[in-house]
């Protein structure tokens, strides 16, 4: 298993597991939760997305931004054929490695309010909630906002 940056051949392989790993939550909300309508080729020039692969197979990504005092971890997904292998916390694990790698003192993170399981499992990681607010792009939606703090290596 390996984790390796995205390159702009993956473009359509991001999409598509985006897509089925949030499908889900498609069907809950009626519509595409916002990583699955984001815009990933400025994300993949900018180094942000990290593929997971296993056996030649692409398990999961994530997608995470730098900036000067945390970790954005902007979406984490895991292919359906790949779930429930913990690959997802095998990624959490990575993007806390990549935190003390580039010396970032927090990760943050926000879901909707809806994806209970998703905050649940934050929250067995070690993320707190840090407080609830309106999603400005979706009227009607609630972001729950979470960050852990990392300790130097």
């Amino acid at each position: 298993m390996t984790m390796r940056p995205a390159s702009p051949e993956d473009l359509q392989r991001i999409t598509t597991l985006t897509a089925a790993a949030y499908r889900p939550y498609t069907e809950l909300f009626g519509v595409p939760p916002i990583p699955v309508t984001e815009d990933y080729a400025p994300r993949i020039e900018r180094g942000e997305i990290w593929l997971r692969e296993v056996g030649g197979e692409t398990a999961g990504l994530v997608v995470v931004e730098q900036h000067s005092d945390h970790l954005m971890l902007f979406s984490i997904a895991v292919s359906p054929a790949f779930q429930g292998a913990a690959h997802g916390l095998a990624m959490l694990k990575w993007v806390e490695g990549k935190a003390r790698e580039w010396a970032q003192p927090e990760i943050r993170l926000y879901t909707n309010a809806l994806m209970e399981r998703n905050i649940g499992l934050y929250r067995a990681f070690g993320f707190q909630e840090t407080g609830r607010r309106p999603n400005p792009y979706r009227p009607g939606w609630t972001l729950v906002d979470m960050t852990k703090q990392i300790d130097a290596a």
